[in-house]
């Protein structure tokens, strides 16, 4: 049961990121290699700058690759159109809605929009949906509130919320836990543990709670200046992976407890 359960959903191969136009491109990072599958929960870190936002914005279809493959079920990204690949992507980007006048039932329901008819109506299976996510991240006590009314913590569940709604086997979040105190930063990353494990998602976030990321995730990938590194966190401590993360003259990472300590 577990092996039927667990296939290869998504993967890259030799693929290079950055900036291009007509003229040239900026290569911010090469030789990206992973291979993703169901119901797996893959945190994504580096220092500032090292280029995360652009590996997800690419893997998302939102930005073109400099060099390499992406592969969505076996069959290149490229070859998707934007409403197919709607429904096997969903991502949640840093940025505030463009209207938090918006209700909360309203945004989450626009999730739906890869499956409604031409006027944007709601089916009954739409409407179902939309409770459903409101359920499983728990907000459905604030489903008729503002989004400006919501704290930041409220707004990120929404913003995870959406997601689920489009109802994709693939999420992808650029640093889903940003500006929120310790406690919802942990709330956040065990809601995604919990919604790989139980729905079988393929769940992949970007974030700077390293030491959290290394006790709740599947699978990491590491970007490095020099290279980006890609497995389970208890290997990628064995090989020494987050040593390379931070200058050591300031930032210390001790393998025995998966967390960085700062050098006084």
């Amino acid at each position: 049961m577990e092996s039927e359960r667990k296939h290869t959903i998504f993967e890259a191969r030799n693929l290079a990121v950055g900036y291009s136009n007509k003229k040239e491109s900026e290569t911010i990072s090469e030789g990206v290699h992973f291979s993703f599958t169901s119901g797996e929960l893959i945190g994504l870190v580096g220092a500032n700058g090292i280029g995360k936002s652009t590996l997800l914005r690419t893997l998302a279809g939102m930005q073109k690759l400099i060099k390499g493959n992406i592969l969505l079920h076996g069959k290149d990204l490229k070859q998707y159109a934007p409403f197919q690949l709607a429904t096997q992507l969903s991502i949640v980007l840093t940025e505030a809605p463009a209207s938090k006048n918006l209700t909360v039932l309203e945004l989450v329901s626009l999730g739906r929009q890869p499956y409604t008819n031409w006027i944007g109506s709601l089916s009954e299976n739409d409407k179902k949906v939309v409770r459903f996510a409101l359920e499983a991240t728990e907000i459905t006590v604030l489903a008729q509130r503002k989004c400006f009314e919501l704290s930041d913590g409220q707004m990120q569940r929404v913003a995870i919320a959406r997601a689920l709604a489009q109802d994709t086997p693939i999420i992808i979040l650029d640093e889903p836990t940003t500006h929120l105190d310790i406690y919802h930063r942990a709330y956040i990353l065990k809601l995604l543990r919990k919604l790989a494990l139980e729905m079988d998602k393929t769940i992949l976030f970007s974030t700077h709670e390293i030491d959290l990321a290394i006790q709740l995730t599947d699978k990491m990938l590491v970007m490095t200046p020099q290279e980006t590194f890609f497995d389970k966190p208890c290997k990628l401590i064995e090989a020494g992976r987050f040593d390379a993360l931070f200058p050591k003259e300031t930032i210390d990472f001790d393998g025995k407890t998966g967390r960085f300590t700062i050098r006084k």
